[in-house]
């Protein structure tokens, strides 16, 4: 799927990346602009925490739109998906075989994979498994702690 560049992102995660690069760039390059230069009016450079601090921060948030406007051009949007067969932007209800337990997962890019929300990176093991599969199926899942298998109850 795509080069190792691209960058998959429901809309919902394109839009949270727009506006944080439109965040940067329209408000946090000008205040730290201005800071720069307030420290700047301060006189020795030599010894001025606040322009250190200043520079600093703008080294941060230069990096951070360079990083965005990298990702955005290499965006892949994750489109509708099939129900079907289990693939990016997929919730898929699981069982694991050894115990009986049920969990639930989406499906995400790497940029908007979050444990505590359930949504897990393509690139995970996990995720890896189940690709390609469909309902009923049992998979398994190659882990650093030893292999496992999940049924798939459901794919939404």
């Amino acid at each position: 799927m795509g080069n190792k560049n691209t960058v998959y992102l429901t809309q919902e995660g394109l839009d949270e990346l727009k506006a944080e690069l439109d965040e940067l760039i329209n408000v946090k390059r000008p205040e730290n602009i201005q800071a720069i230069k307030e420290a700047r009016a301060l006189g020795d450079l030599s010894e001025n925490a606040e322009y250190d601090a200043a520079r600093n921060e703008q080294a941060v948030i230069e990096a951070r739109i360079k990083q965005l406007e990298k990702m955005l051009e290499n965006v892949s949007i994750i489109a509708e998906v099939s129900k079907d067969k289990v693939g990016i932007g997929n919730t898929v209800a699981i069982k694991y075989v050894d115990d009986d337990e049920e969990d639930e997962y989406k499906i995400v890019g790497s940029q908007e994979a979050d444990p505590f929300e359930s949504k897990i990176s393509n690139e995970s093991p996990i995720a890896q498994a189940l690709f390609d599969h469909k309902v009923g199926d049992v998979v398994t899942v190659e882990s650093p702690n030893g292999n496992y298998e999940i049924e798939i109850i459901e794919i939404k």
